[in-house]
């Protein structure tokens, strides 16, 4: 799916849902900006997947109320690539939100992919906050900890994803390091 498509479609979804809608435009434009650290062909598929990552919160396509598989099975159903797909299902360590859902079968629908791309893809969602606003690492993980409560499931998950998504914020910074001029 083009990059154009990929916003088209984010926003016929998500407009309506305000602040969602204002972190997507945000994670994409972050992706953006880090999309030196992929290859150069990859690089649209970072920002394609930056556009759709939350699209699983739209009403219409919300089945399981869990928006990485929602999303990706959406987009599957659109005929979207395996690999857009597995990236939408995945974002910023969806592995242990599914396991606490008991949803880990449902994921498994979509390969895993460990890359520079999933990492730049993590990094936008994870230095992004829920109204677009631009935070740090550290940052963006205290605000959602706080927007969740101590023992709920994106509590539970993003505390047990935190070594994870770091590492893969750190990954991405060390390639960006290498590519852009200090």
């Amino acid at each position: 799916m083009e990059v154009a498509a990929a916003e088209r479609l984010a926003s016929g979804l998500l407009t309506p849902l305000g602040d969602r809608w204002r972190h997507v435009q945000a994670v994409a434009a972050a992706a953006r900006e880090v999309s030196a650290a992929v290859d150069p062909e990859d690089r649209d598929l970072l920002v394609a997947a930056a556009w759709l990552h939350d699209i699983g919160y739209a009403p219409p396509i919300g089945h399981l109320r869990f928006h990485p598989v929602d999303g990706a099975r959406f987009l599957e159903a659109q005929d979207a690539s395996e690999r857009l797909c597995a990236l939408v299902a995945h974002h910023s360590c969806a592995r242990y939100e599914a396991e606490e859902r008991g949803l880990t079968a449902e994921l498994s629908a979509w390969e895993l992919e460990v890359s520079p791309v999933m990492d730049a893809l993590c990094t936008a969602d994870m230095t992004t906050g829920p109204q677009g606003q631009r935070f740090s690492f550290p940052d963006r993980i205290a605000e959602i900890l706080s927007r969740y409560g101590e023992g709920s499931i994106v509590h539970r998950s993003i505390s047990r994803a935190r070594p994870d998504l770091q590492a893969s914020v750190d990954r991405t910074s060390s390639r960006l390091a290498l590519v852009q001029p200090r």
